[in-house]
């Protein structure tokens, strides 16, 4: 499984997005996967997956289907995401 967090530095919410990164992974021992909107892959990754809300976290399958999804700035508890990895 895969879990992407979908965001773009130096907008009003990423303070808060970096804090929820850094302590999930100190509370889980995982990781979430970062990744801006604006780079070569992340703009085929949001078209893919019709992302246009910042930050949106995907939980992916194996074969890339999107098992679960959080958008916009209420960010998700640690044990929903945690669920998925």
């Amino acid at each position: 499984m895969r879990v992407v967090c979908v965001w773009r530095e130096g907008e009003d919410y990423s303070r808060t997005v970096e804090e929820w990164l850094v302590e999930f992974e100190r509370r889980t021992g995982r990781e979430v996967e970062s990744m801006s909107p604006d780079g070569r892959e992340g703009v085929d990754f949001c078209r893919t997956y019709d992302i246009v809300e910042y930050p949106t976290i995907l939980a992916l399958g194996e074969n890339g289907e999107v098992l679960s999804m959080w958008r916009g700035k209420q960010m998700p508890l640690f044990d929903e995401v945690s669920y998925w990895l």
